[in-house]
């Protein structure tokens, strides 16, 4: 969220969404853009279709959490499941794994930077992700990733941006095929 306007002041968007729950203040900010600018914006949708394909917006319940607000997002790519947890807690992932069947995801981005409020055992073990995407900086601050949350992620392969750089999946011909780039 913290480069939002910087990309809408340098990359052409068409529509923003955000996630449920009471903006905060650099949400305001960023509508005070995207009203200047003409650009729609929407919060706490439950589904959206890009062409052929629709996201699902899991986590549509507002807490008083900022990051149980987060957008939870699930997808299918040609039969491939993805899902992108933003910064949802182990509270969001119960809640969702009561609520929708999802088990073996092939791509999981893993919730909060794999900090330990995040990716609970329960939740990893329910959806079983072939594939564990960790977005994290090299030697931060707060010791991201959690040592237990990296254990709970034995059983997918795990792949952290702080060790692998740029993470791209392509699709092609049917088949899923993992491309990293160096930091």
């Amino acid at each position: 969220m913290g480069e939002a306007i910087n990309l809408v002041n340098n990359f052409q968007v068409e529509k923003v969404i955000f996630n449920c729950g009471p903006y905060n203040d650099l949400e305001q900010e960023l509508i005070k853009v995207l009203n200047k600018k003409k650009i729609k914006y929407y919060s706490c949708i439950k589904e959206l279709n890009i062409d052929k394909n629709k996201l699902y917006f899991l986590q549509t319940k507002e807490y008083n959490n900022e990051n149980d607000n987060s957008n939870v997002i699930y997808t299918e790519l040609d039969g491939y499941k993805f899902m992108f947890m933003g910064d949802a807690s182990i509270t969001t992932e119960k809640e969702i794994i009561d609520k929708y069947n999802l088990p073996n995801i092939d791509v999981l981005k893993v919730g909060h930077h794999g900090s330990k409020t995040s990716s609970g055992k329960n939740f990893i073990n329910e959806i079983n992700p072939k594939y564990s995407i960790i977005s994290v900086g090299k030697n931060n601050r707060y010791g991201h990733p959690n040592k237990e949350v990296l254990e709970n992620l034995q059983d997918s392969k795990i792949y952290r941006t702080d060790q692998d750089g740029s993470i791209m999946f392509k699709i092609k011909n049917n088949k899923l095929k993992i491309e990293t780039c160096s930091p």
